[in-house]
């Protein structure tokens, strides 16, 4: 029956990529290093970057927008249509571009933890990842804000998963001119640094062909996400070092066509903890882009760019630092996750005596209870909380009205 059910998901994820929903394609071309807005979609954005979902050269002038405009884009983990759509509402009501991801375990929860997902193929990962994209792409532009679509954390044991994602883009791109997903992250942090290097070169030459970007991931971010614990890594791993960032800098920009961010370590952990009792040093990403840019000969200030993964809980003047210093996005997840629980929470607290049965309530026993146990009335009080902390996030990044 496993192997039967297996069967049955690559017919289903083929059957999804035939199935994509066909967008302009975007060329492929040398990145512009200085954005002047004006766009026809977006007045302080370029001409390339439209509503919906962005890829190549629209995906690398919405970055270079971003590090030029001391801004970072929002990158938040979607785990059902519900959470994709509160992420959507949120960045057309604070006009900001903002980023999708699907994890690895948020994708197999996307197509249902029931269905096989044998560690060789994950077969349910694969088809919960596209599926979702599908429905990112099919809902974005009506939303009326640039997309980014990406898939967050790959450890080398969840290669077998971005191998499908990756197909899935191939497939796509011969239909569309463009991938499925904008961009893809591997995170081979736990590999010695030449191996790191080395399969994301690998990687970075395919899609470069479809004109994707790479984000890879340099040191280890502490804590505890989606079945990665690192809570107990030696701290000195936590610290990425120029030399080490120039390393990945220079073997993916010998890859044609390259586009890549680098999710350095400077302190990171993923999680909930209290301001504070974390030391972040973004410091190391201006030393860093110092070192790349003496390294390159460039005159580009800040020829990197950072993603700041671990955002959750961060004090906000260490997110500063990190925007001056070039991130252009960055991670929230356990606080989203927080206030989509609190939503339900208040709304249960203040209905607690409707929703103690289906009839029968303080206003009679035989008075119907439906109107308050819908999961469309509590999932929304879910996604309305979750918007409103989705603003404070996008005001932290300096991303609120980036649209108008």
């Amino acid at each position: 029956l496993a192997q039967e059910g297996s069967t049955m998901l690559r017919y289903a994820l083929l059957a999804l990529v035939a199935a994509a929903a066909v967008d302009a394609a975007v060329p492929m071309s040398n990145p512009v290093l200085r954005m002047r807005g004006g766009g026809k979609s977006f007045p302080k954005l370029p001409d390339s970057v439209k509503p919906g979902v962005v890829t190549g050269k629209a995906l690398k002038d919405l970055l270079t927008a971003a590090k030029e405009n001391g801004y970072a884009i929002p990158a938040v983990n979607c785990v059902t249509s519900s959470s994709v759509n509160q992420v959507l509402e949120a960045a057309a009501k604070y006009n900001s571009p903002v980023m999708i991801q699907f994890s690895n375990g948020g994708s197999q929860f996307m197509a249902g933890k029931s269905l096989p997902n044998p560690k060789e193929t994950l077969d349910a990962c694969v088809l919960g990842a596209v599926a979702g994209a599908h429905y990112v792409r099919n809902v974005a532009k009506a939303y009326g804000v640039p997309v980014v679509l990406h898939s967050d954390h790959c450890a080398k044991k969840l290669l077998p998963w971005f191998d499908g994602m990756l197909a899935a883009d191939e497939e796509y791109y011969k239909k569309n001119g463009e991938p499925l997903f904008s961009s893809h992250m591997l995170d081979l942090s736990e590999e010695p640094l030449q191996e790191n290097i080395d399969l994301c070169k690998k990687y970075m030459e395919r899609m470069a062909k479809i004109d994707q970007l790479l984000e890879m991931e340099l040191g280890i971010t502490g804590g505890e996400e989606d079945g990665v614990n690192n809570e107990h890594v030696d701290n000195a791993s936590m610290y990425s070092q120029p030399d080490e960032i120039w390393q990945v800098v220079k073997a993916l920009s010998a890859v044609k066509n390259s586009m890549f961010t680098i999710a350095a370590a400077f302190g990171n952990v993923h999680g909930v903890y209290k301001a504070g009792n974390v030391v972040l040093r973004p410091e190391i990403l201006g030393n860093a882009q110092a070192y790349v840019k003496d390294q390159l000969k460039s005159k580009e200030d800040k020829p990197v760019f950072f993603v700041f993964h671990g955002g959750s809980g961060s004090e906000k003047d260490k997110i500063e630092l990190a925007l001056k210093n070039g991130v252009i996005k960055m991670n929230i997840d356990t606080d989203i996750q927080w206030a989509a629980w609190d939503g339900i929470r208040k709304f249960e607290a203040k209905n607690h005596d409707y929703l103690q049965g289906q009839i029968g309530n303080p206003e009679g026993e035989d008075k119907p209870n439906k109107k308050f146990y819908d999961p469309r009335v509590w999932l929304r009080a879910s996604e309305q909380s979750a918007v409103e902390r989705l603003g404070e996030a996008f005001a932290d990044l300096k991303a609120v009205d980036q649209l108008k």
